[in-house]
């Protein structure tokens, strides 16, 4: 039985494209493994707190030197590293915004990049601590940022997902872009649809327990 963590960023509710898309691949994935378990994290309507002088305090230091105010800090990042960690399988929507990623995602990588528990710092400099996880990155792009096209060096967002999580020991990353979604109705649905296929592609991958390793599905 697996564990899939699904985290939306978008403020949108239902205009959302990446919010719409984490749930269908979601309902999709249930419908086939409903032994399944899967944790719902809405950042994007209620957001992490942003990194403070306490909490920088309190993530350099042994827990039990803590100040009451230094433990309340570093509370909520305790959370969400053990909600990540407990998670086999990431699913996380993140609409593009100024070309890379929202605040509220920002907000949350900086609450989950831990030293001592994602990732470490030894002789031969940082190495990853989450390591055996599949991670779906389903990102929503007003324009085409594809390899190849003109505005492929304004695309911040998809490298930075990649190293980030990287980073941590997560190279098992496959990236479903639903893009050009300011092209126009047609151009829109047909992106939407696109990215419907992709992600059935994905369960298939993830079913068989193949690797996708630094797969982009561009649509």
């Amino acid at each position: 039985m697996a564990h899939l963590l699904r985290i939306d960023s978008s403020p949108r509710g239902d205009r959302s494209v990446s919010r719409s898309l984490t749930q269908y691949f979601v309902g999709e994935w249930q419908s086939k493994y409903s032994d399944d378990t899967v944790t719902y994290r809405d950042i994007g309507h209620n957001p992490p707190p942003f990194v403070t002088e306490n909490y920088i305090a309190a993530s350099f230091s042994d827990p039990s030197s803590h100040t009451p105010e230094q433990a309340e800090a570093i509370r909520p990042s305790n959370e969400l590293v053990d909600e990540f960690l407990a998670a086999d399988y990431y699913v996380i929507g993140v609409p593009m915004y100024n070309f890379g990623v929202p605040a509220v995602f920002k907000a949350y990588i900086d609450q989950i990049v831990r030293v001592g528990r994602t990732f470490a710092i030894d002789e031969q400099g940082y190495k990853g601590l989450v390591h055996g996880k599949k991670l779906l990155a389903i990102v929503s792009q007003g324009g085409i940022y594809a390899e190849g096209s003109p505005a492929q060096s304004y695309d911040m967002q998809v490298p930075y997902l990649k190293l980030i999580f990287g980073f941590m020991g997560i190279m098992d990353v496959t990236v479903v872009a639903a893009d050009n979604l300011m092209g126009g109705d047609d151009a829109r649905e047909q992106s939407l649809a696109a990215a419907k296929a992709a992600l059935q592609n994905v369960i298939v991958q993830w079913s068989a327990n193949d690797s996708c390793l630094g797969v982009i599905l561009r649509l």
